[in-house]
């Protein structure tokens, strides 16, 4: 019960910590998207200018105060607030006659009082006394002085009750003001020491991490500190509401599809019209898509933590397309235009990062087997339907809008991802055949590369024509400074890196297949004399078998995945690859350690098939250990088996 009533207590905290700091966005917001007059002079200009820089800078400092701080700040706001609310009511209540037709009119037509004036004098000396202990409480003043503060607050109110003339009544309320603002102004004083102690913590605390950790840690603990993506995401929500408010309220119209759609429409165009509302979208973007990627996996069944990344590269995508845009400064027509066609982007990419998340359930299922039903419906059926979205997709944009650079890059990303689908659904299907076959089946890695190079060498030129698609609108569309960042990182990373790893894959295969078919094999009664297994697979030698320089056996697909990896034998960690002098002189062994007699070494090394060439001697790839030095290395070093218990090239992710 106790740690329930703490965790929901610190919860209150965090939403109050939240609630408090929105204020500051807004502030913030508002000081950007305010209307500057060139006209006004000067030094109109220069005060202008002042007061949105200290408006920005103590926004900004509030924004990053800690809770303890920012919660201190608030209670002295509130009380400041508090007495000038009294004030002004003290101040209006001497200066009208009719009180009541005064306060009236401004209730905005409420009729929230009564027209009878001692209720009315009973009601203000209510509130008076609410804002009086209300000032006390937050400002913690002593008895004494809290008791002066409220008669000081109600004295004014007694003279109206006493129908005292009007101008003593006027100059009671102002000495009642004075008295109260003086008051105000001393707290506030004697609490000065405490913000230059809170500024230089803050300061030297900041000095500190930056120091010790660096800037990139620095920015990612105050962001995660002051909650900021909450934050906005608060401040985006509450901003659409209260647009939606007015709308709705003040600006009365009939229901009907048109002016929601309207509504809609004004609501969105609005809700990026700046750099903190982008922002803002930003964060409620990542809120959706985060539970969006929980959900998905949750029902496909994967616990990978990589996975959940989607919340993170979802909002980070629809900031970078705004900025590359120019979303916030477009008229509203077009910025409507142009976020529908980001969202249409947006949701590409984040089918493409759902297919991330499905492909290697996929793989999985099938490698290791399962052969249940229901583990395999999920991920099937949200494999057909990111097949299937894409095209939707496509058939829907085509119908309704002309080509253009952006319907050309849609089409191609959501191409690219039926593609992705086809080649997962295909390996899926050699790995399920192979699961259901007694046979081994040898030529499966090949059949697996094949179609995963296939599959790679069409993304590779979907990335070049999509990098000439983006090079045709930067120079003739809309060419910016942030588009071509993209290009250059879209250049590097789809086009150069991933043509050098398909073509490092290829260079590894190649060469693992000539090194193996360089290798002696062993077949028939010279296999069957071995009685043992594959160091790898720990299955037995039906057909042939690898013998290494080391005289070590394997089955020649097992030990060609190993190849992949690493030039070394996977028992002793020799080379396997050694002159033809010190093969001779090799000790011939079995799995199990044993030694053979030296006429059978000499048959096992008539068996070769001549020496390798230079070239095949070269693997820069390879982890090579000398003797000596692999003697020095603990013996129980973990080697990549997982890798070699699957049926996948791992280089070719």
């Amino acid at each position: 019960m106790a740690s329930t009533q703490a965790r929901i207590g610190q919860q209150a905290l965090a939403v109050l910590d939240v609630a408090l700091r929105v204020p500051c966005i807004f502030i913030i917001d508002a000081i950007f998207n305010s209307y500057y007059d060139p006209g006004s002079g000067w030094a109109g200009a220069m005060g202008n200018v002042l007061v949105r820089v200290l408006g920005v800078l103590i926004s900004t400092v509030v924004l990053l105060l800690s809770q303890k701080a920012l919660f201190k700040f608030y209670t002295l706001f509130f009380a400041v607030l508090l007495g000038m609310a009294a004030t002004l009511i003290n101040y209006y209540a001497t200066s009208h006659i009719d009180f009541y037709s005064a306060y009236y009119k401004a209730a905005l037509g409420f009729r929230l009082l009564p027209r009878n004036g001692p209720t009315l004098w009973l009601g203000m000396a209510a509130v008076q006394l609410v804002f009086g202990v209300g000032y006390v409480f937050l400002l913690n003043l002593q008895s004494v002085f809290a008791a002066l503060v409220v008669l000081d607050i109600m004295i004014p109110l007694w003279g109206l009750m006493i129908e005292l003339p009007a101008d003593v009544r006027h100059m009671v309320a102002m000495f009642s003001g004075l008295a109260l603002a003086l008051n105000t102004a001393v707290c506030l004083a004697m609490r000065l020491k405490w913000f230059y102690y809170s500024c230089r913590y803050v300061y030297l605390l900041v000095r500190h991490m930056y120091r010790i950790y660096g800037l990139q840690l620095l920015l990612e603990d105050t962001w995660k500190r002051i909650r900021f993506p909450d934050v906005l995401r608060v401040f985006w929500l509450t901003r659409v509401t209260a647009q939606a408010m007015i709308l709705v309220y003040v600006v009365p119209q009939k229901c009907c599809w048109d002016v929601f759609w309207d509504l809609t429409s004004n609501l969105i165009i609005s809700g990026c019209d700046s750099t903190l509302t982008v922002l803002g979208m930003s964060a409620v973007i990542s809120s959706v898509a985060h539970y969006l990627g929980l959900s998905i996996l949750a029902f496909i069944g994967s616990t990978e933590e990589e996975d959940k990344r989607l919340g993170f590269v979802a909002p980070v995508l629809f900031f970078i397309l705004a900025l590359q845009t120019g979303l916030s400064s477009l008229d509203p027509e077009e910025r409507l235009v142009r976020l529908s066609r980001n969202m249409c982007l947006l949701l590409t990419a984040i089918l493409h990062f759902i297919h991330g998340m499905t492909d290697p359930v996929l793989m999985s299922l099938s490698a290791s087997h399962v052969s249940s039903f229901r583990r395999h419906f999920p991920v099937l059926l949200v494999s057909v339907a990111l097949f299937v979205l894409p095209v939707v997709l496509s058939y829907a944009l085509w119908h309704h809008y002309a080509l253009n650079t952006w319907l050309f890059a849609v089409t191609a990303f959501c191409v690219e991802l039926c593609l992705k689908v086809v080649v997962s659904l295909t390996v899926y299907g050699l790995f399920m055949a192979d699961g259901f076959s007694n046979v081994l089946w040898e030529k499966l890695d090949d059949y697996v590369y094949y179609v995963r190079s296939t599959g790679n060498i069409i993304e590779f030129l979907f990335g070049v024509i999509m990098f000439g698609n983006g090079a045709y609108t930067m120079m003739f569309e809309s060419g910016s400074k942030i588009r071509a960042c993209m290009m250059c990182l879209h250049a590097y990373f789809n086009i150069y890196l991933q043509a050098k790893n398909g073509w490092k894959t290829f260079i590894n295969r190649r060469t693992a297949v000539k090194k193996i078919n360089s290798l002696p094999e062993m077949r028939g009664d010279e296999l069957r004399d071995i009685e043992d297994v594959c160091a790898i697979c720990y299955q037995e030698f039906s057909t042939s078998a690898r013998i290494t320089p080391c005289h070590h056996y394997f089955h020649a697909l097992c030990l060609r995945k190993w190849l992949y990896i690493q030039d070394t034998c996977p028992m002793c960690h020799q080379r396997v690859y050694v002159e033809e002098e010190s093969r001779d002189r090799a000790a011939f062994s079995n799995n199990n350690g044993g030694y053979a007699a030296p006429q059978d070494a000499a048959a096992a090394a008539a068996g070769g098939q001549g020496e390798l060439d230079n070239e095949l001697l070269e693997d820069n790839d390879s982890i090579e250990y000398d003797e000596e030095e692999w003697g020095t290395q603990n013996g129980n070093t973990p080697i990549e088996e997982d890798y070699i218990n699957d049926d996948t090239d791992s280089t070719e992710d």
